[in-house]
């Protein structure tokens, strides 16, 4: 996986490949699936939520250029699975998500693996944590209509946000830095995320942003 999904397809960070490389994905998807935990392709984990293909897992995680001391929030906990990598590599994960089963599941797996740098947290992962602001990086793993201004607001000075942002059915992943009252974009690609859905996420009954 590390090898052909990834270094081969331009993830050049060491300690990115490196987490890619010490967690277990096989821990984080349905046992029927375990065979195909490593395949170039997300996967389904129950309640219409998947866990992302590797290469996006890592391109995600590199983009958040990632030294060891940051104090990250996570939106979208889902398995556990992009957690886990970015905890690896941080000093603080907040994760939010808005499946109390889900993020039930994840917390007992994580603690399981020996992850103890992790919070977790049910509701809507939109609004952020607004208790624990700012930030050092911001990483939503589900699809918005727009980039929060919630979230812009607890991003911390140089910090980064990676999301997946545009139409509901597909979107281009960004990575928006903060450099004072300013956001520049950065453009990673297209790709497709299943909805987050929030007060400033997507409509819960389907038909668009709220």
């Amino acid at each position: 996986m590390v090898a052909v999904q990834l270094r081969a397809r331009g993830i050049r960070d060491a300690r990115v490949l490196g987490a890619m490389g010490d967690v277990p994905r096989h821990v984080f998807v349905p046992e029927e699936l375990q065979d195909e935990a490593y395949a170039d392709h997300p996967l389904p984990i129950g309640e219409g939520q998947t866990i992302s293909q590797p290469y996006i897992v890592a391109l995600m995680t590199e983009a958040l250029s990632l030294r060891g001391e940051e104090k990250v929030l996570e939106i979208g906990t889902g398995s556990g699975y992009q957690t886990a990598v970015v905890a690896e590599l941080c000093r603080r994960v907040v994760t939010i998500e808005r499946s109390a089963s889900l993020s039930q599941t994840a917390e007992a797996r994580l603690r399981r693996l020996g992850y103890e740098t992790v919070e977790f947290r049910v509701g809507d992962g939109t609004l952020g944590a607004p208790d624990e602001a700012p930030f050092d990086r911001i990483l939503a793993t589900g699809s918005l209509p727009r980039v929060p201004e919630s979230l812009l607001a607890q991003l911390g000075e140089e910090g980064i946000f990676v999301l997946p942002t545009g139409e509901r059915s597909l979107q281009e992943l960004v990575a928006v830095r903060r450099k004072g009252s300013s956001f520049a974009q950065t453009r990673l690609g297209p790709c497709a995320f299943v909805p987050l859905v929030g007060e400033e996420g997507w409509d819960a009954a389907g038909c668009g942003p709220y």
